[in-house]
């Protein structure tokens, strides 16, 4: 019994030292494209997006096991059992926030404003980017209000989407919001059907092109 009490523990702890290893890997490669150049600068700024990555992952694990322990306990109506899932869920939003807050005063001492969103990007795989981009190229006629309502809104995805627990979840929030964007280009006149498919034959026309020059 001793034996398989210390190989759990040391099983646990290796899978802690894991985790942990693939934070700072996931971070390092969020912190490249910054450029800070002073070694001890990096290293406390590495310090504050791997805690955050903890403090969101202990939040969510606390969460999911009070969900879970009440489904199976859980003996009254499945509405009953709604509303107390909502306000584990609403009480673990809270939680958040603060440490959202906490999270990014604790950055921006440290770093440009420039950087800490260049962080954020990192923290969501910059899908707000890459989406801002496909809808300009998508639409070349977008003028520059429609632009800025657009990139305001993934914006606010990616604030939402840098604390939700998985890749899924981030890019189900980015989702979301371009769902409320393509609503808002069709009232604006967008017919986003036929503006898409129009996009995706002008993306093959330019990658078959490509491939006959460099043949």
């Amino acid at each position: 019994m001793l034996v398989q009490f210390v190989y759990a523990q040391t099983t646990a702890v290796s899978k802690e030292e894991q985790y942990v290893k693939s934070l700072e890997l996931r971070v390092s490669k969020i912190l490249a494209p910054l450029n800070i150049e002073k070694k001890r600068k990096q290293s406390k700024v590495q310090q504050i997006i791997v805690g955050q990555y903890q403090a969101l992952s202990n939040i969510h694990s606390a969460r999911d096991r009070k969900i879970n322990d009440i489904k199976s306990t859980h003996s009254g109506s499945a509405n009953d059992l709604k509303l107390l899932i909502a306000e584990l869920e609403t009480n673990a939003g809270k939680e958040i926030a603060v440490i959202h807050s906490t999270f990014l005063h604790d950055l921006s001492r440290h770093l440009t404003d420039t950087q800490v969103d260049a962080v954020k990007d990192g923290m969501t795989y910059n899908v707000a980017n890459i989406t801002f981009k496909g809808y300009q190229d998508m639409l070349p006629s977008l003028n520059d209000s429609q632009k800025t309502k657009i990139w305001n809104w993934l914006v606010e995805a990616r604030e939402i989407a840098m604390d939700a627990e998985t890749s899924e979840k981030k890019h189900w929030w980015f989702g979301k919001y371009k769902g409320r964007i393509n609503n808002y280009l069709s009232a604006e006149g967008f017919n986003m059907k036929k503006e898409s498919e129009a996009w995706q034959m002008r993306i093959k026309s330019a990658s078959s092109s490509n491939a006959t020059k460099s043949k």
